[in-house]
């Protein structure tokens, strides 16, 4: 008897223990999925009030603009923005690569990431920024106009 109770107790371990290890995926996986974003890859796309062409068009938003994925239903993906605004868009209109909105009024665009960096720029707000890359809490960045520099990361959002 307590061969088979140990037999028991190993087998129902062995199952609390997939359970929890199941768990732990999902809960990495909702982390990494709530904070998945995408960006607009058409010159102009249409965010939508429910996951239709025939739905009310919400806003328009142009190449590049960031948005977080939120759900997904078939080809839609229901988005937020910066603003925590919510619309679909449908898949096939956006893209992979990283993008930065301007959150604050104004953002100095420095040569180095650190405050005492030389200013090469002021970023306005909703202004559109490809990410370049990232460094404790800054965000190297590239205008429109080719410009490059390193901006704080609380004044912008997206990747």
């Amino acid at each position: 008897m307590k061969t088979g109770g140990n037999r028991l107790l190993i087998s129902v371990s062995r199952h609390v223990s997939a359970a929890v290890a199941a768990l732990a995926l999902c809960a990495v996986t909702g982390t990494a999925y709530a904070q998945q974003f995408v960006s607009i890859s058409n010159n102009v796309a249409n965010v939508r009030a429910q996951p239709t062409t025939r739905s009310e068009k919400l806003w328009e938003l142009n190449r590049g603009y960031p948005l977080a994925v939120t759900k997904r239903q078939g080809s839609w993906l229901k988005v937020r923005d910066f603003e925590g605004d919510l619309g679909w868009i449908y898949r096939p209109l956006t893209g992979n690569t990283p993008h930065h909105v301007v959150r604050a009024k104004v953002a100095n665009l420095r040569a180095a990431p650190q405050t005492s960096a030389r200013l090469v720029g002021k970023l306005e707000q909703y202004e559109l920024l490809k990410t370049v890359g990232k460094r404790n809490g800054w965000v190297h960045v590239k205008r429109n106009n080719g410009q490059q520099g390193w901006v704080a990361q609380r004044l912008v959002w997206g990747w």
